[in-house]
């Protein structure tokens, strides 16, 4: 058995994150300059330590590179092609994570020369960096769809033309607004504040907030957000 172990060549394994931002707008990766090539982006990642799991090292690996912990992250994919990395054989297990924007901009560093870049205007990436956002994007969807994870992406009060603006982005698509705010409502997930949001239209969008209690029981449930979503995940 010994044996056995001793005969394998060891490799590298990388942890890679898709970290997507909203920033009122549109739907931003946070991206870095590698320095490999003059015009070319990466994912933010690092390596696993040997005393650490995957989660503890993707948990590790966003706190030093932005500053932030409790964030919404999820393991996605493996990626293991012999060839997916030109220096030496490395495996690397992708994250998607969803930032606050505003949280995000008040604790990065100016270390890592990191830049949030449009979902649907990426430049060019680093190895296979490309087909994960391609498939974080696509997981991003089906869950934003069926799940309540949309809302770690808003600050903390939002207005339901706000939270479509964010799912408008996620889908690329233009949502109907009445059904879409009798959607989001008929979850019971949010609770409406008195105060409303000014200089943006004449009467004024009411705040909202999620009730946590309920968002933290209902997260894994489905909820079925977005109706006919099996048409749209692709």
């Amino acid at each position: 058995m010994i044996e056995q172990y001793q005969a394998q060549k060891p490799y590298l394994v990388a942890l890679d994150s898709i970290i997507f931002g909203f920033d009122g707008e549109q739907l931003n990766v946070l991206l870095v300059k590698r320095g490999i090539e003059e015009d070319t982006w990466s994912l933010m990642g690092g390596w696993l330590r040997p005393d650490e799991g995957l989660a503890g090292a993707a948990e590790r690996i966003l706190f030093e590179l932005t500053g932030l912990t409790n964030v919404y992250l999820e393991q996605l994919h493996t990626f293991g092609e012999p060839d997916r990395d030109p220096v030496t054989r490395t495996v690397s297990v992708a994250y998607f994570a969803l930032v606050n924007v505003a949280d995000f901009d008040s604790k990065i560093s100016e270390t890592y020369q990191a830049r949030w870049f449009s979902l649907y205007d990426l430049p060019p990436l680093l190895f296979d960096h490309g087909e994960m956002v391609d498939l974080a994007i696509r997981q991003l969807r089906y869950k934003a769809a069926q799940h309540p994870i949309g809302f770690e992406l808003l600050p903390e009060k939002f207005t339901i033309p706000q939270l479509k603006k964010l799912y408008d982005a996620i889908y690329d698509t233009d949502f109907d607004k009445r059904n879409f705010s009798r959607k989001i409502l008929s979850t019971n997930l949010l609770i409406k504040l008195e105060e409303k949001q000014k200089g943006v239209s004449r009467r004024g969008a009411y705040f909202y907030q999620v009730d946590l209690p309920k968002y933290q029981q209902l997260t894994k449930s489905f909820l079925n957000f977005v109706p006919h979503s099996e048409t749209i995940f692709w």
